[in-house]
């Protein structure tokens, strides 16, 4: 009986030993591991990349700004914006603590070069920060927008695009004409008259309506380049600057006299049109 009694004795203090030198063992296991796991954790981790949205302000005025893009502006952190129109509504619908980066161009003015936009956007996504480069008019017309979004997709960069009121459809109906009409306008072109060499002349003559955007300087080339592509000299024309705008203008003449309708006005910036639906303004339709 009694070295049955030592046995289980001894049996459980080997137990007992084992289980000290286990406990003891990982002990020292998790000492050796510690400091490891210390250094872990002061590694800084990378800031999540922000997102950027390509947003059209419209032709300026707030009220023609959409709901969607009123939304994500008053949500970003960093705005990059032009110079048609969109400083009212920087303004107005985003808040005190956004960043606001002016980045406009104009023609014959100092402006930021497409590749320092490209870097800033980037540089402002890559710091986690949600960012809106806003645009006059709507950014599938004339904006660049390829040149920007293959920069922040080459980044690994989120690119939502938000549309806009494009001048080209608001500066003909804040005229007083509509862009197309049954008889008079079954069609139109848009180009861009920055580059007036640039333009598919024979195209811009042979569709019934043309709308020519950045046009301040090429007034006389339009007129010119037209007539003696064989459109009549008496053809209606409408000069728009700052199209739905309180500042809005508008000059009316034909291809023979609008040069000297506006010789001497600052037209930029500005949408002209050309085209028989022109006649249309102010209740009139002229054939």
């Amino acid at each position: 009986m009694t070295q049955h009694v030592n046995l289980v004795l001894n049996r459980s203090a080997c137990q007992v030993h084992k289980s000290f030198l286990q406990s003891k063992f990982s002990f020292c296991n998790l000492r050796t591991r510690g400091p490891n796991i210390r250094n872990t954790s002061r590694v800084k981790a990378e800031p999540e990349r922000g997102t950027c949205w390509l947003v059209g302000a419209g032709p300026g005025a707030p009220d023609l700004l959409t709901l969607r893009a009123a939304k994500v502006i008053a949500e970003a952190d960093v705005i990059l914006y032009d110079d048609l129109g969109t400083q009212d509504i920087v303004e107005q619908f985003s808040r005190p603590q956004t960043k606001r980066v002016f980045v406009g161009k104009r023609g014959g003015r100092e402006s930021v070069s497409q590749d320092s936009i490209n870097k800033l956007l980037v540089e402002s996504c890559l710091e986690g920060s949600k960012v809106v480069r806003l645009k006059g008019g709507c950014p599938s017309v004339f904006s660049r927008i390829t040149q920007e979004m293959a920069a922040l997709q080459s980044a690994g960069i989120q690119v939502d695009v938000v549309p806009g009121v494009s001048s080209v459809l608001a500066a003909p109906l804040s005229a007083g004409f509509p862009l197309t009409d049954r008889d008079l306008g079954k069609n139109f072109i848009v180009c861009s008259a920055h580059q007036a060499g640039a333009v598919d002349w024979d195209a811009a003559c042979a569709a019934d309506t043309a709308v020519f955007l950045m046009g301040g300087r090429a007034v006389r080339e339009i007129a010119s380049q037209m007539t003696s592509r064989g459109r009549e000299p008496s053809t209606p024309v409408a000069v728009v600057r700052s199209a739905a705008t309180p500042q809005q203008t508008v000059w009316f003449g034909s291809l023979s006299d609008i040069e000297e309708r506006t010789k001497g006005e600052r037209l930029s910036p500005c949408v002209v049109v050309v085209g028989c639906v022109v006649g249309t303004a102010g209740g009139g339709r002229r054939l």
